[in-house]
């Protein structure tokens, strides 16, 4: 029985997940989903209380993409350059089909109380999944990033990686390759401003940026 229950809550989401592919969030309701999935629209709300609760299975099931597409990438790449590069453009290559309802995506995770915002403690797991991401990005990095600095970047990364998704959601350039050049603009500039954290009066800035980050963690 619980076999057959999580067959059908998988049955569910891919159905809702490529529904938001297609047609779009806005047009993919509840009841169109069961439908698709074969299952009655009491049993789709069984499994997901909303489409934000499908969303936030969206989330869980890129970053699991992401780590696998990125973990693949890492392995041709030493340089922290040019492994955050192939970390990032792995994030892109995943969420590329699902450009179209970005800016929805947006609108749902950005409340404080959703489900899918990615701060909240319901997106613990994904979070975590996307650190990790950028833990093995640091990790493997050779030469090895600033001591100082090790345990602290993978979140600083990924911090940046919102930022980044952000711009990659309203970018309407052709294939988004604006927000490629970003990536591949930004990713040496990070690796210098890492190279400057061994000089001493520089380091110290960069002790600023680290405390500053810790203190409003909690």
């Amino acid at each position: 029985m619980v076999a057959k229950s999580e067959q059908t809550r998988q049955r569910v989401a891919d159905t809702a997940l490529r529904m938001f592919r297609e047609i779009g969030f806005e047009k993919t309701t509840m009841r169109a989903i069961a439908a698709e999935a074969g299952v009655s629209v009491g049993n789709a709300y069984y499994y997901f209380a909303s489409k934000d609760d499908l969303v936030h299975e969206l989330y869980i099931q890129v970053q699991a993409e992401h780590a696998a597409l990125a973990s693949e990438a890492l392995e041709r790449t030493a340089g922290f350059a040019e492994r955050l590069k192939a970390t990032l453009h792995a994030g892109l290559d995943v969420m590329a089909p699902y450009h179209r309802f970005g800016a929805d995506f947006v609108a749902t995770a950005i409340r404080p109380t959703s489900p899918v915002n990615p701060f909240s403690g319901g997106s613990t797991l994904a979070r975590e999944a996307a650190l990790d991401i950028f833990r093995n990005t640091v990790d493997g990095t050779r030469p090895a990033v600033p001591k100082k600095v090790r345990d602290d970047l993978p979140e600083l990364l990924w911090l940046c990686y919102m930022g980044i998704t952000l711009f990659w959601v309203y970018d309407t350039s052709e294939g988004q390759r604006r927000t490629r050049k970003l990536v591949d603009g930004a990713a040496p500039l990070v690796a210098r401003g890492l190279a400057l954290a061994r000089i001493p009066g520089v380091g110290k800035v960069l002790d600023d940026v680290l405390d500053l980050s810790r203190s409003i963690r909690g």
